[in-house]
This record gives structure tokens, C-alpha cells and sequence, in this order.
């Protein structure tokens, strides 16, 4: 009798492929373990490693499965008490708080750059690491990272313009850790009247009895009951426009503990984002204090969303880089048609489509963290750099985005369209990288006017490439040039664009083209490091062979490197330069 046991066919729900549960994102993610070894100190790396980890092994856990009950309770206003009075107030999911503690309370997001002592360390985080734990908790959990990060660039705001007294009033609640002494911040800027033009702001500000009273509606408010806002205003008899802009802290509770004067009228019924309260504010002559200098409040202000579009940029990489786990493991172990989804050919070019750019973001936003470290540090080329980083991070990154996240929903199939699954939930949060802190044509014509046609900021950066490419001697040097000539061929378009109002029309292809060659500069230099995994240049010539280069869509037949290329940026394994030299060529 044949004692071989023949193993069950699956059945019913086997057929199911799994999801990400359980996995740990920090240690499934070489591509972020090699740039954090570049871009940190060695002593700075090993003792942060183990947090990088746990914090990794938590948004694959614990805090994914408190984001999914979070997403399915949303917070619920309460616009008055028993009595009648107007004390609003908003009702969060135990889920919801739990997060919250793990973010401001054990990993200590807000205040990890302001001060020492965060996770055990002696000084402030670098930006570097700051921004690589938001990626890492992005993957799970997208809402709450704005209180996270407005908490944290508030206390850059009043700590830089605050005088002396503010400081010594907020910064200690703002910079605690525990939650029965710690005042978590926002900023109010959007008016039906104002978003993007910001200087048809109506908020009137009045001086009266010896402080400033705020009279107005604020539209859009993110983090709606935060203990301190800072938000624009203008005063009685200041000009109209921009120049007419102040700064403004606005203290949800006074210093006697009553309530300030201003309501929430009500939450924003949201597409996305929906753990988070977004609300619509009534300012009703609520005590405000005032940030630096009156005549300064826009210039002051675009600090903060400078600082929250390289977050934003940071948070769509993190889901991106969520959405390439779940097409992957799903494609590793479905089947259809009897054999595994990824064997076939259609879907392992599209696997490929949604990796390349949640691997350019991974480059771009830890070049751009560095960039920042160095510019604190006092370096004016590092500070040039991070003025165009920052809009180029948060144009294309946001909008890579949404076709990242709805491909990734396509490969699970129609279970990547039901609510149980975390694919819905990352197609409905990718749309709004794309709203908040400026469209995608506000931040184009940033790059385009402004970093580069106003400040010449490109030539920092130009500088800064080329200095890389040099570095990255194990690279064959016929793939340099052709990375050097492309990129001298972006930025004399870029200045074109920037030169003639009449070619505002092209500022997106020209900032796109900015994003791609930085991308492709950075991840030829990364695959060139010792020890690291040397895909990264294929990933480069991907960009420049799919978005620098001119293709005939009627010739669609892909070259042989192309088909050994994808072989290995789709398998476990790392390569060397030796072994990949070849297909650089």
C-alpha cells in the first residue's frame, strides 16, 4: 500500500491570497535598511536600528489593526453639553488613542527634532531618522500623521518667531510627552475665501483691551481640536493681499481653563484621512497671540507648509511603499489559470510599474532629509537644495501616488475593492497628498517660478548631482554620461519654462522632469555604495528609458536587459554592480 500522502487541493477560502498582517516593514524593506546605513552615522544608526524595528514590526501588527477600526469610527462632534452650552467637543475611538500613545507618547514624533531624550537618545533626531519612522508608521496608519507632523512644525514655528513669553507658555505642553500635561498643535489657514490664494484671507484681527481677538470662519481644519493652532489673520487696518498676513497661536483653552471663543461648527465628511477630525472653525473675538512680527505672517507661515509638504511627501512614499507589500505578496501567492499571478508577464510589468515609483520616493525624500541635516547644520548649498527638494518631493510623489495605489487594488482583484481589505482605504487616502498644502500646479509653479527662475535653487542642485555621479565610480561610465546629459538637458528646460510666463503650461512636464532625473541620479549613486544592493541602478534606467526617454508606443517590444532587469528587481535576491554592469549599457 503507498503510504504518500497526497496534499488537499485548496478549497473555499485557501484560494484567498493573505494580506500584510503580521509582517514587519522595516525588516522586509532592503531598500530602506541600505540608505539608512548611507545617510546616518554609524553611531547614530545602531542605536536607532532597534526602534526603526520595533516601530516596523508594530505597523505591520498592532497598529494596522487599530488603523482598520479606527477607519470604520470615525471621531463624532458633540457641538454642546447636557446644559445648552457651547463646549464642543470630539468623541475618538479607543483605537483611535491608542495610536495617539504610541506616537506621542513611546516613539515621541512631535518633539523628537526640538529636544533630547527622545527614544533614548542624547540629541535631537536627524531629519533623516525622523522622517524614515514616519515612513515606517505611514504604512499602517495615514490620518493621524497630521497631528503628527503639524504638532511638530508648530513648535518650529513658535520656537523661531515666538518671543520670549510664548515660548515659555507653550513650548513645555507642546514638547511633553504625557498626555495629561501635552498640547498637541494644528494650523488653521484655508478660508472659503482663501486656499491657495492665501492672501484673500477674511480673518480680521482686532487689538482690543491689550489683546489680539480673532473674528472670522476658517473653512478647511485639520486636527480641529488641537490644544494651540496657528493660523492667519488680518489686523485692522493692514493692507490687503499677502503683505497684510500675521501670525497668530490660537490656544483652544485659556489660562484660567475655560474655553476660548471659537466653535466647531462641524466635521468634514472626508474620502479619506477619516480617523483624523477635519473641521470648519467659527472664530467668535477668540484670544490669539501674536507670532513674530505682524507685517511677516505669510513668510512665517510658508516655513510650517514647507515643512508639511516634505511630510506629505514622506507619507506617499510610506504608502506606496505599503501598496508594492500588498501587490507582492498577493501576486506571490495567488493563483489563477494554474499558475501564480506572478508568473505572468502582464502583471510582472505592472508589479514593476507601481515599484519604480515608490522607489524613486524612497530616494528622493531621504536625499531631500539629509539635504535638511546638512542645511540646519549651515550649509547654504544643502539649504538651495532643500528649497527645490521639498516641491519636487510633494508634486510627484503625490501624484505617483493614486495610480500606485489603484494598481496595487488591481492586483488584488475584487477584494482589493471591499472595505475589509486595506487597499480601499490607501486609494481613498492617496487622493488628498494632492490637496493638502498646495494642488499639484501650486507646487509646479513653485519649482518652476520660484525655485527656479526666482532663486536659481536648480543650480544647487545640478552641482549636487553631478558631484554624485562622479562618486559613483563603480558604475560603467557610458551610464553616467547618458545621466549627465539628460540631466543638463532638464535643467536647461526647466530654465526655459521658468524664463517665459508664456510657457507656464509646461511647468508640470518640467518639474516632472526635475523628479525623475534627481531620482535617477540618486538611486545610481546608492547602488554604487559598498555592500548595498546594486538594483537601484536598474530602477534608474527604468527612469530614464520610461520617463526621460522617447518611446514609439506602436514599438512596444521591450529590449533583452529590459526582460533580465525585471527577473531580478522582482526576486529576493541582491546583485552586485559586477553582475548587472551589463545591463547598463
Amino acid at each position: 500500500m503507498d503510504a504518500t500522502v497526497t496534499p488537499a487541493l485548496p478549497r473555499g477560502a485557501d484560494h484567498i491570497a493573505p494580506d500584510c498582517a503580521g509582517q514587519n516593514f522595516y525588516a522586509i524593506d532592503r531598500g530602506l535598511r541600505d540608505l539608512l546605513a548611507l545617510y546616518l552615522s554609524p553611531d547614530v544608526f545602531r542605536r536607532l536600528e532597534p526602534h526603526f524595528d520595533r516601530l516596523g514590526a508594530l505597523a505591520g501588527g498592532k497598529l494596522d489593526e487599530l488603523a482598520r477600526i479606527a477607519d470604520k469610527h470615525p471621531p463624532v462632534l458633540h457641538p454642546r453639553d447636557r446644559f445648552g452650552r457651547d463646549e464642543d467637543w470630539i468623541d475618538y475611538h479607543s483605537a483611535y488613542r491608542e495610536m495617539e500613545q504610541i506616537a506621542f507618547g513611546d516613539f515621541g514624533f512631535h518633539a523628537m527634532s526640538h529636544r533630547a531624550g527622545t527614544l533614548g537618545m542624547d540629541r535631537p533626531l536627524p531629519a533623516v531618522a525622523k522622517y524614515a519612522l514616519q515612513y515606517l508608521f505611514v504604512q499602517a496608519e495615514f490620518g493621524l500623521m497630521c497631528p503628527i507632523s503639524v504638532t511638530d512644525t508648530s513648535i518650529h514655528l513658535i520656537r523661531k518667531f515666538g518671543s520670549r513669553e510664548l515660548q515659555e507658555y507653550l513650548l513645555p505642553k507642546m514638547l511633553s510627552a504625557d498626555p495629561a500635561t501635552q498640547w498637541k498643535g494644528t494650523q488653521f489657514m484655508t478660508e472659503r475665501a482663501g486656499g491657495s490664494d492665501v492672501g484673500s484671507i477674511e480673518t480680521v484681527a482686532r487689538h482690543e483691551d491689550g489683546e489680539w481677538r480673532l473674528y472670522g470662519d476658517k473653512w478647511f481644519c485639520s486636527h480641529a481640536d488641537a490644544d494651540v493652532a496657528l493660523l492667519l489673520a488680518r489686523p485692522e487696518g493692514a493692507p490687503a493681499g499677502t503683505k497684510g498676513l500675521a501670525l497668530f497661536a490660537l490656544p483652544r483653552r485659556l489660562k484660567d481653563g475655560s474655553r476660548n471663543a471659537y466653535r466647531i461648527v462641524r466635521l468634514k465628511d472626508k474620502l479619506g484621512t477619516r480617523s483624523m477630525a477635519s473641521g470648519e472653525i467659527l472664530l467668535e473675538g477668540a484670544t490669539a497671540f501674536l507670532v513674530g512680527a505682524a507685517d511677516q505672517g505669510l513668510k512665517q507661515m510658508m516655513e510650517q507648509v514647507n515643512l508639511s509638504r516634505l511630510s506629505h511627501g514622506v507619507r506617499a512614499a510610506a504608502m506606496m511603499r505599503r501598496c508594492v507589500n500588498e501587490a507582492m505578496v498577493c501576486a506571490r501567492t495567488r493563483s489563477a489559470f494554474g499558475k501564480t499571478i506572478i508568473d505572468y508577464p502582464l502583471l510582472r510589468r505592472q508589479l514593476l510599474k507601481i515599484t519604480l515609483p515608490a522607489e524613486q520616493a524612497l530616494s528622493m525624500f531621504l536625499f531631500a532629509a539629509d539635504a535638511m541635516d546638512r542645511a540646519n547644520a549651515g550649509a547654504s548649498d544643502a539649504e538651495n537644495c532643500l528649497r527645490i527638494l521639498t516641491p519636487l518631493l510633494k508634486f510627484r510623489a503625490c501624484r505617483d501616488n493614486i495610480p500606485v495605489a489603484t494598481g496595487a487594488m488591481e492586483v488584488r482583484g475584487g477584494n482589493g475593492y471591499i472595505e475589509e481589505w486595506v487597499q480601499a482605504r490607501l486609494v481613498r487616502d492617496a487622493h488628498i497628498g494632492v490637496l493638502w498644502e498646495g494642488t499639484s500646479n501650486i507646487n509646479a509653479l513653485d519649482i518652476v517660478t520660484r525655485a527656479v527662475g526666482k532663486s536659481g535653487a536648480h543650480k544647487a542642485l545640478e552641482a549636487a548631482l553631478l558631484k554624485l555621479l562622479d562618486e559613483a565610480a563603480a558604475i560603467p561610465a557610458a551610464f553616467r554620461d547618458r545621466l549627465r546629459q539628460t540631466l543638463d538637458r532638464t535643467m536647461r528646460f526647466a530654465e526655459r519654462v521658468a524664463a517665459d510666463p508664456a510657457r507656464e503650461v509646461h511647468a508640470r512636464r518640467a518639474a516632472s522632469a526635475l523628479y525623475h532625473i534627481t531620482s535617477a541620479v540618486l538611486m545610481t549613486r546608492e547602488a554604487a555604495q559598498p555592500g548595498a544592493d546594486a538594483r537601484r541602478a536598474l530602477l534608474a534606467r527604468l527612469v530614464l528609458e520610461h520617463r526621460l526617454g522617447v518611446q514609439d508606443p506602436l514599438a512596444p517590444e521591450a529590449g533583452e536587459w529590459e526582460r533580465e532587469a525585471v527577473e531580478i528587481l522582482l526576486s529576493d535576491r541582491s546583485v552586485s554592480v559586477a553582475e548587472i554592469g551589463g545591463l547598463l549599457e
